[in-house]
């Protein structure tokens, strides 16, 4: 059960937008399908709402990597691409943030339920609701993300035994369980809510929206500061930044993500600027973090080859050790009780002593 796949959301055209559909085994759309067959256009939308996009930005086909912002000419280093004014980013504001506009909601209650390292389901809850919303601001934006993701709880079960690597394994299963149990939460909490005050329309949410909402901010949402003006201090804030998630991964990234914010205000403008020039041609990357393989694909659904920060988690364990050198016939001292040396040798790999780091 707790391998279980996660059917994947979808949406049709109609004026009720439902929340969840048929499973990915049913549909198989395709991985670069928006949730609306004809979306509207993201860049005019930008610009009409007060952002600026470069005029050399466009939305196309970026080789493996599905859609992205590809440059159709020269761009001098350090231009401005993207500017996002503050009413463009979907974020999530709690009371915890200095904004206090839903803090007796249903929505910051479930929020409120969810893991701190499961972060992209907080956002993941408001991303839902404005989805389920008609007439949302956020519509353009919304039904321009893909209608299913290629992360690993969207995975068949056999396959998610097959990633045989037990750490990566855990967080798998660690996040399917909580999709499973909070699933049950949510609806638990939204049988008791009056239909007006329902966050989501009135509509059933499972573990299928859940599993989309989820993945759609893990892998599209920036982690920016914010200054909490109520505190005085400044916070990590998620948010969701409408076409400048369309910058795909590089670690020699061209561009870069510059955040300011008005002294006196909560008001954040986001830009994006040209780190090198950039080529006719040439996609428009972002350097997501300096991750492993594990994170790329349990947030992001794929990974880099000859990963320069990828690793490996081993652990020292005397007891498989003794059982490995059993079955290969190999005979061995106890591993469990090392000989003086055998510690002395173990103490210097840290392997040894109350110090040791068996991982």
């Amino acid at each position: 059960m707790a391998a279980s796949r996660i059917a994947v959301a979808s949406v049709s055209l109609t004026h009720f937008r439902p929340l969840s559909s048929a499973s990915m085994a049913s549909v198989s759309p395709s991985l670069s399908s928006r949730l609306v067959p004809h979306p509207p256009d993201l860049i005019k939308w930008v610009r009409r709402e007060g952002g600026f996009v470069h005029q050399s930005l466009k939305i196309a086909q970026d080789g493996d990597t599905g859609l992205g912002l590809l440059a159709s000419d020269h761009i001098p280093k350090g231009s401005e691409l993207i500017v996002l004014p503050h009413n463009l980013p979907l974020r999530f504001d709690s009371p915890e943030t200095g904004d206090t506009e839903e803090a007796d909601s249903v929505l910051v209650n479930l929020a409120r339920q969810v893991p701190e390292e499961l972060w992209s389901m907080k956002l993941g809850l408001k991303l839902l609701k404005e989805r389920a919303k008609v007439g949302s601001f956020w519509w353009p934006y919304i039904g321009n993300l893909p209608e299913v993701f290629s992360v690993p709880i969207f995975f068949p079960g056999d396959d998610i035994k097959n990633l045989q690597y037990a750490p990566l394994l855990h967080q798998v299963n660690k996040r399917c369980r909580f999709l499973l149990d909070f699933d049950k939460e949510v609806k638990r909490t939204l049988d008791s809510v009056k239909p007006e005050d329902h966050p989501f329309g009135g509509q059933t949410v499972d573990a299928s929206s859940l599993g989309w909402a989820m993945a759609a901010v893990s892998s599209r949402a920036f982690r920016l500061y914010g200054k909490n003006l109520t505190v005085g201090t400044t916070n990590s804030v998620p948010m969701m930044l409408p076409l400048i998630d369309m910058c795909n991964h590089s670690f020699h990234s061209n561009a870069r993500i510059v955040q300011e914010q008005d002294a006196g205000s909560m008001k954040l403008k986001v830009k994006v600027v040209a780190e090198t020039e950039i080529e006719g041609n040439v996609p428009l990357t972002l350097n997501y973090g300096c991750l492993d393989n594990d994170l790329f694909l349990l947030d992001y659904g794929f990974v880099i080859a000859s990963n320069q920060y990828d690793h490996i988690e081993l652990k020292y364990d005397e007891a498989l050790l003794e059982a490995a050198s059993t079955v290969a016939g190999i005979s061995s001292e106890n591993f469990s009780s090392p000989a003086p040396w055998q510690k002395l040798v173990l103490t210097k790999l840290n392997l040894h002593g109350e110090a040791a780091l068996l991982k």
